[in-house]
C-alpha cells in the first residue's frame, strides 16, 4: 500500500505521482486496476455527481460518505480525503476534529485549501499525527474571491505571494502541495524550491506529479471544461449510443431476445 512516507519518495527517487478522483467504489477498483497508487476523494463531487455549479454546498457528512466508500475498496492506493468548505476555516479545533473523522472514516491524508491563513491548522493537524495536503493557486473554495476559475499568479506580487505560502506550508508540516492553474514556470520554480512534492493541475509539466478529475479524463463530464483537461476517452458518447441501441432494441421488440429470457 502507497504510505505519505511512500508519496514523498517519489520526488527523491524522480518518479512521477499520478493522483486521480474518486467517489465510489466502482470507480475506486477501476483506478487501482490501472495501477494508481494514490486518489483523491475531491469535493469537486459538488460539482461532477451532484451538479452544483461549484464545491461550496458540499458537507462533511457527505464528505464522510464518500470517503468511506473509497477507503473501503482501496487495497493500496494512498486515500486523500479533501476537507469541504466551513470544516476547518472557522477554528483550529475544528479543523482538526474534522481532519479526524475523516482519518476515522478510512482516509490516510487530508487536503485544505490556502495558505497563510491555514498553517496554525496544518501545523495543529500535523502535531497530532495528521498527514496534510496542501492546496495553492486556484482554490475552488475562494471562486467568488476570485471572479470565476481564473488563472492565479500571473503577477510578480502574486508570484512571489504563492511561493512564500508554499515555503510555509512546508515548514508547517504538509507533506505535499496541490498547484491548480497557475502558470507553468512558477509552478517550476515552487517545485524546485519545495522539498516536498507539488502535484499540478492546470500547472504545466514541471510539478512532481498529475492530478485530474476522474470524469474529466474519462470524457463524462463536459458542462465545464478547463484548458488543462485532456479527456483521455469518451464515455459520454459511448454512454449515450448505448442508452440509445438500448431505447431502440426496446420499442422494435428485439430486447430482450431468446437468449436473455428464462426457460
Amino acid at each position: 500500500m502507497m504510505t505519505v512516507p511512500e508519496f514523498q519518495r517519489h520526488k527523491q527517487d524522480g518518479k512521477k505521482l499520478i493522483v486521480i478522483t474518486a467517489y465510489d467504489a466502482l470507480f475506486t477498483r477501476i483506478v487501482e486496476q490501472a495501477g494508481i497508487e494514490a486518489i483523491l476523494v475531491g469535493d469537486s463531487l459538488g460539482v461532477v455527481v451532484q451538479g452544483k455549479k461549484d464545491t461550496l454546498s458540499v458537507t462533511m457528512d457527505q464528505m464522510l460518505y464518500h470517503t468511506k466508500l473509497v477507503a473501503g475498496s482501496a487495497q493500496r492506493s494512498l486515500v486523500i480525503a479533501d476537507m469541504p468548505f466551513l470544516s476547518y476555516q472557522v477554528s483550529v479545533e475544528e479543523a482538526v476534529k474534522n481532519a479526524g473523522r475523516l482519518l476515522k472514516a478510512g482516509a490516510a491524508a487530508v487536503k485544505l485549501e490556502g495558505g497563510a491563513a491555514v498553517l496554525d491548522r496544518v501545523e495543529a493537524m500535523t502535531r497530532f499525527g495528521i498527514p496534510v495536503m496542501g492546496h495553492l493557486g486556484m482554490t475552488p473554495q475562494s471562486v467568488h474571491r476570485y471572479g470565476g476559475y481564473k488563472v492565479q499568479g500571473k503577477q510578480e506580487e502574486q508570484a512571489q505571494a504563492l511561493v512564500a505560502d508554499a515555503k510555509a506550508l512546508e515548514a508547517a508540516g504538509a507533506f505535499s502541495i496541490v498547484l491548480e492553474t497557475i502558470p507553468a514556470q512558477l509552478a517550476k520554480t515552487v517545485t524546485e524550491t519545495l522539498t516536498v512534492p507539488t502535484i499540478g493541475i492546470g500547472a504545466g509539466p514541471h510539478c512532481d506529479g498529475q492530478v485530474l478529475v476522474l470524469y474529466d479524463l474519462l470524457g463524462l463530464f463536459d458542462d465545464f471544461v478547463p484548458k488543462f483537461v485532456k479527456p483521455y476517452a469518451h464515455l459520454k458518447a459511448d454512454a449515450l449510443q448505448a442508452l440509445r441501441r438500448y431505447q431502440e432494441e426496446v420499442e422494435q421488440g428485439k430486447f430482450p431476445s431468446d437468449s436473455e429470457s428464462y426457460h
